[in-house]
C-alpha cells in the first residue's frame, strides 16, 4: 500500500492538469507551430511557464487503483501486477484466466 499522501499528491495534480488542460493544449500548439513569427512562440513558450508544473499531464503518475502502487500499473485494467494477480486468480477481472499446459 502506498503513502497516502503521494496518492492525495498525485489526485491534486490530476485535478490541476485537467484546470489547465484546455489552455496547455492551445499553448503548446502555439510554441510548436513553426508557421508563425519566433516572437509569437516565444510569447507562447512564456506563458506556458506561467502555467503550476503540476499542470503538466506528464507529472502525473499512473497508480493502482486499489493500492496505489506506482510500479508494475497496466493501464487496461487500472491495477498493478500484484493486484492483477491476486484479483484474476479470485476470477474477478472479466475476462482474464489463469494459463496451464
Amino acid at each position: 500500500m502506498a503513502k497516502l499522501s503521494s496518492i492525495n499528491k498525485n489526485e491534486r495534480r490530476k485535478k490541476l492538469v485537467k484546470k489547465y488542460a484546455g489552455r496547455y493544449a492551445s499553448l503548446k500548439a502555439k510554441a510548436d507551430d513553426e508557421s508563425l513569427d519566433e516572437s509569437e512562440r516565444l510569447i507562447a513558450r512564456l506563458k506556458l511557464a506561467e502555467i503550476p508544473r503540476n499542470g503538466n499531464p506528464t507529472r502525473v503518475r499512473n497508480r493502482c487503483a486499489t493500492t496505489g502502487r506506482p510500479r508494475g500499473y497496466y493501464r487496461k485494467f487500472g491495477l498493478c501486477r500484484v493486484e492483477l494477480r491476486d484479483l484474476s486468480n479470485k476470477g474477478l477481472v472479466p475476462g482474464v484466466t489463469k494459463s496451464s499446459w
